[in-house]
Formats: C-alpha cells, structure tokens, sequence
C-alpha cells in the first residue's frame, strides 16, 4: 500500500452530531475543515435524542434550527410515574424548548449544510504524532495515507483514538444498560406531548413523541447485563429480552416494544467519564483537542449529551476563528476552548453521575447521601438548561 502525503488546515475525525457541527460551526466563521469518517457513510446509532433549549441556542448560531423544528413537536414538559406506589409528578424539562429529533434527521441536515468534499468516508484513522520540528499533528490512516494539519479535533466518540493521544483516563460504565427504539404509528398515536417515564424498581421507561405517528422510546435498568453476547447485534432478542423486562409494565408499554422498527434498536451500556476526570484532564497537547462523547461522554439521565456536543462546537469555532491565521496562538485558541468548556462540563457530568449512581447502587445509605447532594447541589431540575453557548 504506496504513501500519500497530504495537508490540511483543520482535520475533524468523526462525522457524528459533536464532528458535524464542529465543521459547520467552522464553515459559517469562513475556516475549511476536512472531516474523516471511518464508515462508508453517514451512521445515527441511537434511534431519537433530546435537544433542550441550550441545545436549540447552539442550533440557532449553525443556522439549521429552523429547518429542524419543522421535523419535531415540542415537549411540553415531564410526567414521572412510580407504579410501586402510584406517585405520580409532572415537572419540567427545560426553561424553554425542548423536542425530540430523529439523530438521522440531525446529522443529515447538519451535513446538508456543509460544503461539498467537506467529509471524508472510509478513512479510518490509526495512529497520531507530532511533528519533531513544528509540533503540528501527523495522522496516519488505514489506507496508508498521511495528512499533516494546522488542528486536529477529536470528536470520535467513546473509543476515541485522539482521547488516547492525549492520555485521557478511560471511561467508565455505570453498571445499567439501555435500550433505545422508534415505533411507528400508521393511524397517529395520540399521546399528549410530554416525556413520559415510569419507573418500577431500577427500571425504567420512557417515552416521548417526535411527531404524530413516530415515538421514541427508551428502557433503563440499572444492574449488569445478564444477557448474552448475541444480544448485542440481534435485534429480536434485545426486543424480547426488553419486553421480558418491563413485562410488569402497563400494557401500552409492552405494545410499543413489540410494535418497534426492529431496526432503529441499540442496546447500550452507560458509558461516562468521572466529574474529577473533567476536572483534571488536559484537554489538549499540541493542536490537538476533543469534543463531544470523546471529551465528556456522559449517562443520558439529563438528556444534553447531544446539546453539550452542539455547545462545544460552537465554543470552538468562536476560540479558533480568530487564532487560526497564526500558527503561534493556535494553542491559545484551543486553551480558550478548554477553559470555557471545562466548568459547563464539571456541572454536567456530576449531575449526570450522581443521577446514574442512584439508578446503579443498592445501598439506601448510599442512595440517602446521593438525594442529598442533589438537594444541595441541584435543586434547580432544569437549571442545567439556562447555559448559553454564545455567539459564533
């Protein structure tokens, strides 16, 4: 396999929400960026994700915001019900919009924006260096081709390679897994609009609408998998095992998973990286750096994994717009980048960490001391909601 050698201003590995907005992001501050996707084409592994209103701030500086609240209807807000007891409480979900998008629908308007060229399929990416003399990131792709380039943004995901590169303590898993789906209803489904999730022990279930006949849906059981390996990559056997699960749930329930798009299913576990790990990690060498799932892959109990993504693309572009030119205050840029990121990000990932720790645990002293901290520390539920990315 003969040596290509190329170069480029800014290389992006990753063409998922955090990759793709990184490059528009960029492309509307008039700076060309390549992005290297390893896939042969555009993927949206997750079936549904929640934009809250700093997610649609971030949104409207890309541009695109307007195009895609044409494809979701408004939550209304949240209904927690525990069948244990028959509790039930509706709360917020966020100072202002909220909606529920198809990721397919996302990522192929994100990408529909961008110039043509812009992504790069079937480049899968092995190895980075920095150059000896410049201190410029060298990449090495599997096709033998190597890219020298002024940046490089690593916004490929949970098994990042450019998180290994800059020596970032691996992620955790909560001890809970997920499963994630889309159902279909031909004649309309008629659910009011809102993030309804019941819960019974350490199970849970959500479900909200996108529009009048498609449902996202989502199950949550914090304990160890106990099913096999097979299940991961068959999609019936996650379906029968999820309705094994919340066999105990109200009949509607077991009707939407049986009634699925078998292919929109993923069975996940729940990755995160630690709140100290935010807090302590060097979130660049060189002019390299990270974002999305690679900088700060959190649980989904607040639902801003993707909104956090679509902020760190718009932080980004905004540090780097004015340093690009200067090979010099690169690294000042992107220390900008991480320095505005990092508090937003702490406040996230605790959050999302203690929620998850009470999903997981079995301790009621443990779960007693965890109510507190949210007590204390988030009283506020939508709170999280308030940030405001700032302008390109």
């Amino acid at each position: 396999m003969d040596s290509v050698i190329t170069s480029e201003e800014i290389i992006i590995v990753g063409a998922g929400i955090s990759g793709l907005a990184t490059a528009l992001a960029l492309h509307r501050k008039g700076i060309r960026s390549v992005v290297l996707e390893r896939s042969e084409s555009l993927r949206a592994v997750g079936a549904g994700i929640a934009v809250l209103t700093n997610g649609w701030a971030a949104l409207d500086q890309l541009g695109v915001a307007s195009k895609l609240r044409q494809t979701a209807l408004p939550i209304k807000g949240a209904l927690d019900v525990w069948l244990d007891t028959g509790k039930q409480q509706q709360v917020p979900v966020s100072i202002g919009e909220t909606r529920c998008l198809k990721r397919s629908d996302l990522i192929s308007t994100l990408a529909s924006e961008l110039p043509t060229g812009t992504i790069r399929f079937s480049s899968q990416l092995v190895s980075v260096n920095l150059d000896k003399n410049t201190s410029l990131p060298i990449i090495q792709l599997h096709d033998g081709t190597t890219i020298k380039a002024k940046v490089l943004i690593g916004c490929d995901g949970v098994n990042s390679v450019i998180s290994n590169f800059l020596a970032l303590t691996p992620t955790k898993i909560f001890s809970s897994w997920a499963v994630r789906g889309f159902t279909h209803y031909p004649h309309g489904h008629g659910f009011s609009p809102l993030l309804v999730r019941l819960r019974k022990g350490n199970i849970m279930s959500g479900r909200a609408p996108i529009n009048d006949n498609l449902v996202f849906w989502f199950v949550v059981q914090g304990k160890s998998p106990d099913f096999s390996a097979d299940t991961w990559k068959d999609p019936d056997m996650i379906r029968r095992m999820v309705l094994e699960t919340i066999k105990d749930f109200p009949k509607e329930r077991t009707e939407t998973v049986m009634n699925c798009d078998l292919a929109s299913l993923s069975l996940t576990h729940l990755r995160y990286r630690a709140p100290w790990d935010i807090y302590f990690s060097e979130f660049r060498k060189g002019n390299v750096t990270v974002a999305g799932d690679a900088m700060h892959v959190m649980g989904p109990f607040l639902g801003q994994g993707g909104s956090a993504a679509m902020e760190d693309a718009i932080v980004l572009a905004r540090c780097l717009a004015s340093k690009i030119e200067s090979r010099n205050l690169i690294g000042e840029g992107l220390d900008e980048y991480v320095k505005e990121r990092r508090m937003r990000l702490l406040k996230l990932s605790t959050q999302t960490f203690v929620i998850g720790s009470l999903l997981d645990s079995s301790s009621l002293l443990i779960k007693i001391l965890l109510v507190i901290i949210m007590i204390v520390f988030f009283r506020n539920p939508t709170s999280h909601t308030r940030y405001y990315c700032g302008k390109l």
